[in-house]
């Protein structure tokens, strides 16, 4: 699986939204919870605009070291995400 996954992934669906859904429900174990795709969306989108320690709210139940926030930074790198910043994504 891996980059490789997500790149051929990307090229069939186009769909950024799509590929980051399949992206931490099949690319992870154990699977990264369907609602953390807007808490991803929401760093990639920090991330990209410069803002990496962008605190981003957190799904109830879901803590990042006790907080329910996290900075846009740990939530990029903590669920591989690398592929969606601009630097190397490319919609």
């Amino acid at each position: 699986m891996g980059r490789m996954s997500l790149e051929d992934m990307h090229s069939q669906m186009g769909d950024k939204v799509a590929v980051l859904t399949w992206h931490l429900t099949s690319n992870h174990y154990p699977p990264v919870p369907a609602n953390m795709v807007d808490p991803c969306l929401i760093a990639i989108g920090a991330c990209n605009g410069g803002e990496s320690n962008f605190e981003v709210d957190l799904p109830d139940g879901i803590t990042w070291r006790g907080h329910t926030a996290a900075p846009a930074w740990a939530i990029v790198e903590g669920h591989h995400l690398e592929y969606f910043l601009e630097s190397v994504y490319d919609d």
